[in-house]
This record gives structure tokens, sequence and C-alpha cells, in this order.
């Protein structure tokens, strides 16, 4: 066998490989190190590491992408899994990093991304197990219900099917009833209109405890979403004992906060202020604790949501969802970077024919099952069907329901358009970064061997230099102005170095030094994430 043919198969087997990781359905954790290592392997671009592992022996990878210089380029974080029941976030990141290095190599020229995947790894992998239900905490065991014994009441599949969904209790005292788009679908009695429940509705189990509660102590551990230190979720179960206690949790804090260039993070979650930006509130704003974007952020995220419903053309979105101790909320409050955040895909909104009762609430579930009914999926529904149980004896009890995972973790076929405008978004986005330049350089000589020099601290970038909340913080660092002198040379007037705690974009800060001497000074202009100019200016 020659050497070429030797190469021509090799390469094959690569492009093949690539195929099969990325093709059919989302990956497991060991598919997902395979892609991610192949990635690494294809560009001298992306470097891999782990940064930690769980609980559950799973590695929490950290993706550099960029050129040069990686770690004094301004840079973004791209964060996925941080619902460990949303696959399609983990995918959605995995997506983004391909195309980067694919697709928009131009883009490292001036920024670097570190891409988390997957910082829910021990949730995700329920999706592939014998038994499915939607997982979100890592394996950490836990005592829930906080009586003294760890995991002792998991879910049951009462039904067989190798999954778990919901129990529907026929009860006058329930809250529920069907929804009247489709009675598979159940919703809360709106009591205030006269409408009385029919169901108490459960989770698909029985009471191991007998404590009245179903299935609230099983395997589900520590959840990444509910374990950050914004708004922390204090004695909810999942949340942890206190913030931070996870090694993924603190692993990914603990990356961040030395990544001095880093101006934003983009999250592929439940939390979405891009289809709806977050709201200025001034009484929120105003707290010493605040909890409310502040205003100029607010305009902010209003400017990036709006490009953002232009460039993906995603309507209906579902409300976002911040529990407290959410990554997304962090980032902004805690870590006072530009936070954004998208689940990235929904199930668009069916339009109605005359086979169809009215959605007048416009149910998301309704819609689901319509959408999955239009698309042909299979397995989307488990349809309700009446059981024994033991905890009922006397009752009507049925289980059924949408079947776990499928409502936000579309096939990747349906997705494709999705995954593209999402990466083309977080794409030109890094094209809006801060920039900063030194521009209008003047000098002029004012006699008794003394220069005027003046000069602009542009920033040509549509975002600035830091968020408001960034500046209150006082974590992000200052841009820095600096007059470098040499011997013989002294500053008469104006600070050989300046600090500013924010340029707008397109705005600009002018400054002046009057310079004794002969010979050339430097002016240094930047920060680590707004970018850092330099120019030398000749003495009069």
């Amino acid at each position: 066998m020659n050497q070429k043919f030797k190469i021509g198969v090799f390469g094959a087997l690569l492009f093949f490989s690539a195929f099969s990781l990325k093709s059919q359905d989302y990956n497991n954790a060991a598919q997902l190190a395979a892609r991610l290592k192949q990635l690494a392997s294809s560009s001298p671009d992306v470097k891999l590491e782990s940064i930690t592992k769980t609980d559950g022996g799973k590695d929490i990878w950290m993706l550099t992408i960029g050129k040069g210089d990686v770690d004094n380029k301004p840079a973004m974080a791209v964060v996925g899994g941080v619902e460990g029941s949303h696959l399609l976030g983990v995918e959605m990141a995995v997506r983004f990093a391909e195309g980067l290095v694919k697709d928009h190599p131009k883009a490292l020229e001036n920024s670097t991304f570190y891409v988390f995947p997957n910082m829910s790894p021990d949730a995700t992998e329920q999706y592939f197990a014998k038994l499915k239900y939607q997982r979100s905490g890592n394996a950490k065991p836990t005592d829930d219900d906080r009586d003294g014994k760890l995991n002792e009441d998991p879910f049951e599949d009462l039904n067989g099917d190798g999954m778990i969904t919901w129990m529907r209790v026929e009860d006058a005292t329930g809250d529920w009833i069907t929804h009247p788009a489709d009675d598979r679908i159940m919703i809360k009695a709106n009591k205030t209109e006269g409408e009385k429940g029919k169901y108490k509705i459960f989770s698909e189990g029985m009471d191991n405890d007998k404590d009245g509660a179903f299935n609230e102590d099983g395997e589900g551990g520590i959840h990444f979403n509910k374990n950050l230190t914004y708004d922390y979720p204090y004695f909810e179960a999942g949340a942890g004992e206190h913030s931070v206690s996870e090694k993924e949790n603190r692993a990914l804090l603990d990356m961040l906060y030395t990544k001095w260039n880093l101006y934003g993070v983009f999250t592929f979650g439940p939390g979405n202020n891009l289809s709806s930006p977050w709201k200025y509130n001034r009484a929120g704003a105003s707290k010493r604790v605040v909890t409310s974007i502040l205003e100029d952020d607010a305009a902010l995220n209003k400017l990036a949501s709006d490009t953002y419903n232009k460039a993906t053309g995603l309507k209906n979105s579902p409300p976002s969802v911040e529990q407290g101790g959410d990554f997304i909320q962090w980032a902004y409050f805690h870590f006072g970077r530009l936070s954004l955040g998208t689940p990235g895909w929904w199930a668009p909104t069916v339009k109605e024919d005359s086979t169809m009762k009215a959605n007048k609430d416009k149910n998301l579930e309704v819609n689901f099952v319509r959408w999955a009914a239009q698309e042909k999926l299979d397995n989307y529904f488990v349809d309700w069907k009446e059981i024994s149980h033991p905890d009922f004896p006397s009752q009507k009890v049925e289980v059924g329901g949408i079947a776990p995972f499928k409502m936000n973790n579309p096939p990747l076929a349906l997705a494709e358009n999705a995954f593209k405008k999402n990466v083309d978004f977080i794409v030109d986005l890094a094209a809006m970064q801060a920039d900063l330049q030194l521009v209008n350089l003047k000098s002029e000589a004012v006699g008794k061997g003394m220069t005027r020099i003046t000069v602009d601290v542009y920033n040509g970038g549509a975002l600035p230099t830091h968020t408001d909340m960034g500046t209150r913080s006082r974590w992000l660092r200052p841009v820095k102005v600096e007059m470098m002198i040499g011997k013989g040379q002294e500053i008469i007037s104006g600070r050989r170095i300046q600090m500013v705690n924010n340029i707008k974009g397109d705005g600009a800060v002018q400054f002046t030094w009057l310079v004794k001497g002969s010979g050339s000074v430097q002016i240094e202009a930047g920060a680590p994430h707004a970018g850092t100019d330099k120019v030398s200016v000749n003495l009069k």
C-alpha cells in the first residue's frame, strides 16, 4: 500500500468517524469525549482539557479556541448542559465549537472562546439509561426529604415501558383538570373562573417511605443550575448543602475567575433573556443586594435580544426559567459580565385548523404534542393507561404523559437550522466586542522643551468595555491608560497612569499630557477583555 493511499484511507476514516459521532442522536459521555478530542486534534487553534471529574466519574471538558495569545484577547465563554435534562444545550455548545473552527476561522483572529459543553454529565447520562427519566442532579447521594436516609424513595416504572412519566389519580380534592384543547394534557384548575379540580398528579412511582410524597428522595443528586451563589435557594432539594458545593460548579467558577479577558458569557439552557430581554426595575436596582438588571445593561440586553430574534427568526418562546442559584443570573449579578442565554430551539407554534380545538391559553404542552404529531415523531407521548396502585386502592389511577426528554430535545435533523443560526449569532455578537484604539493623536511644541500630547481612547466596538454591573462590582479590570517615559523625560501635567471604568460602544475618552524632554514616548491603553493599543509619539 503506497503512502498516498494510506493517507486517503486515514482521512476517510476520520470523516466517517466524525459523521457517526455527530449525525443521528445525542452523545453519551464517551461519545462526547471522542468528538471533542477529534475536534481538538483537527486544528491547532483548539485546546481540550478536563477541569475536573464529577462524583459520577465524568469529565467536565473545556475547549479553548483561538489563535496566538488566547488569554490576552477579548473572550466569551459558551456553556452548555446547565440543565441536566437539556441535552440540546450540550449539542448546541458542541455545534458552536465545531462551526466556529470550520466556518468562522476569521473570528479567531481577534477573539477567544472558552467552551464548556456539558456541566451536568451525570444527569444527561440518564437519557441513555435503561430507565429514562428527566434528571437534573449529579451522582452525589442526597437526603432530599431530610429524614436521615439517602435515595430511599426512587422512581418505579409501573407500566413497564422503560420511562418515568406521571400518574393522575381521580380525586375530588385534586387541583388538576384535563386541558380543554387536548384531554391528554393536564393543567391546574382555575378556581377563580369556577373550575373544579378532578385529579391529583404525582410522578410515576410508589410512596416507599409512606410519608405521603412520591419519589421525593431518589437518585438525582445536586443540580448544577441550583448550586450557584446568586439568589441561592437554601434548603431546596437539589440545591446542595451550600452554594458552589459541587466539584463541577467550583471548577467552572475557579476557571472563569482566572480569565480576566472574559467580557461575556453565553448559556444554552432554560434561562432565556434573548427572546425576551430582562426588564429594568428601579426598586430592584436600588437595593443594596441588587435584584434587577441595571438600566444601561437592560438597554444592552435589548440590543442583543433584537439582534438575536432578527437573526434566528425564532418566535413564541417558552417562558424563561430562572430559579435561583442558576448560572445565567450568576454570570451577570455576581460575575459582572454580559450574560445572555437561550434554549436555542423550541417546538414551533402549530397553526390551528378546523380539526383542532382552540389552544386559547397557548399551552406549550398542547402545542408540542400537535407539533410532534405533525412531524410524525415516535414515542413522544405515553397514552394514559389505568393501573392498580397499592397506595390508592379505591381510586382510579392512570400512568401517562409526555415522554421524558422529548419536549426540549428534538431529533437533531429538526434542529439543524437552529444550530447554524445560533452559531452565526454568537460569532456576530463577538464581532461587536469592545475594541480599544488610540486615535486622533496630536503633538505640538509649546516651548521650553515641552510637548503637548492629546489622544482619544476610542471604543470601536458596539459593546461597552464594561457592563454597569461589572463596573459596580469592581471585579472587571478598568481600562488602563499609561504614558511610558524614558530617561531625561518628565511629565509636567497629566497623570502617567489613568484608569477608566467604562467606555461605551462607539464612545471615546480624551487624554492630554504635557511632557518635557526629547526623543519619543509610548502611550498604551487597554484592558484584558477589551483589547489593547499602543502608539509611539516623537517629542517636539
